[in-house]
C-alpha cells in the first residue's frame, strides 16, 4: 500500500514515468535475474549495470529511491529493493489505465552489478528474430512472452541514436531500411531525428497514444512503423505475424490478460530468495 499510495500520487503528474519503471524492472530482470542489480551504483573499482549503455537512458531511480525509504521508515530491512520495482512498475502501468499483474514477493536484492554483463544480456533495438527468440529463451521465455512484452512498447520514447541507422545508414552504404515504411522515415528525417548524429531527440513508440497502454504498438507493426529493428523482426515470422494480429482485432482485454502472465513469468527469472543476497538498506549500495 505505501508504494501504491506513492505510486497514485506522483505518476498522474509524471505519466512518462511508468513506461521508464516498466523498462527498468525488464533490465534488471534480464541481467542476472530480478535482484535489483540495475539499481545499484558504480564504485571506484566497479562499472555498475547503470553505465552500460542499454542503460544509460533509464530513468525513474530517484523514484525508486524516494518509495524505498518510505518503506524502511515503515519497516526497516524487510523489503527488498528488487520487490520494491516490481512492484512500483506494476503499479505504475495500472495507473495509468493498463493491466494489472500478481508480484509475489521475497526476492531479495543482488550483490553484483556489473556493466559486461548489462551489455551482453539485455536484447539490443538492433537484435534479428533469432537473436531476440535466443535472448528471451535464455531466461525461460518464449515466442509468445517475446511478443506480448514487446507490447511495452505501446508506452513511452526512444531516442534517434537507438534507431538512426535504420533511417540513415542501414547496411553501412548511406541507405535506409527497406522494411520500414518510407512516408514514417521521411517523417522522422524531418520532424524528429534530422540527422544521422543526433544522439538526444526522443521519439514516440507509439505516435498519437505513447501515453496509453492500448495495441496501437502492434497496429504500427502492421503498417511497418516500429521504431527498432527489434520491433521490424516480430514481422518477419508467420507466428509472431499471426500472434500481432490476433491482439490488434481482438478485444484489447485479451492483450491485457496475456500481457500481464508474460509480466509474472519475467519478474520471476533467477529471483534471489530465502538467504541469498540480502535487503538492502540503500538501493544504489550493498550494505556494508
Amino acid at each position: 500500500m505505501i508504494i501504491l499510495d506513492f505510486v497514485k500520487e506522483h505518476i498522474p503528474n509524471a505519466p512518462a514515468l511508468a513506461a521508464s519503471l516498466l523498462r527498468m524492472h525488464f533490465h534488471d530482470c534480464f541481467v542476472r535475474g530480478c535482484d535489483a542489480s540495475v539499481l545499484l551504483d558504480s564504485t571506484s573499482t566497479n562499472q555498475a549495470e547503470k553505465a552500460a549503455i542499454p542503460n544509460q537512458t533509464l530513468r525513474g531511480f530517484d523514484f525508486i529511491d524516494r518509495v524505498k525509504s518510505l518503506i524502511e521508515e515503515e519497516c526497516p530491512g524487510v523489503v527488498s529493493c528488487a520487490d520494491t520495482l516490481a512492484l512500483a512498475a506494476r503499479d505504475a502501468v495500472a495507473v495509468i489505465g493498463g493491466p494489472f499483474w500478481r508480484v509475489p514477493t521475497g526476492r531479495r536484492d543482488g550483490l553484483i552489478s556489473n556493466s559486461a554483463e548489462a551489455l551482453s544480456e539485455i536484447p539490443s533495438p538492433s537484435f534479428n528474430l533469432s537473436a531476440l527468440l535466443n535472448s528471451f529463451a535464455t531466461k525461460g521465455l518464449d515466442i509468445t512472452d517475446l511478443v506480448l512484452l514487446s507490447g511495452a512498447h505501446t508506452i513511452g520514447v526512444a531516442s534517434c541514436r537507438a534507431f538512426s541507422n535504420r533511417l540513415y545508414n542501414f547496411t553501412g552504404k548511406g541507405d535506409e531500411d527497406p522494411s520500414l515504411d518510407r512516408f514514417y522515415a521521411a517523417n522522422l528525417k524531418q520532424n524528429k531525428c534530422k540527422n544521422s548524429t543526433d544522439k538526444t531527440t526522443l521519439v514516440e513508440m507509439d505516435p498519437g497514444s505513447f501515453r496509453t497502454f492500448d495495441v496501437g504498438y502492434y497496429r504500427n507493426l502492421l503498417k511497418r512503423r516500429g521504431l527498432f529493428q527489434s520491433d521490424a523482426a516480430l514481422m518477419t515470422d508467420a507466428t509472431t505475424k499471426e500472434a500481432i494480429v490476433s491482439l490488434v482485432y481482438g478485444p484489447v482485454e485479451m492483450f491485457f490478460s496475456q500481457f500481464a502472465l508474460s509480466m509474472e513469468k519475467l519478474g520471476t527469472i533467477q529471483v534471489l530468495t530465502g538467504s541469498s543476497g540480502e535487503i538492502r538498506r540503500n538501493c544504489a549500495v550493498v550494505n556494508s
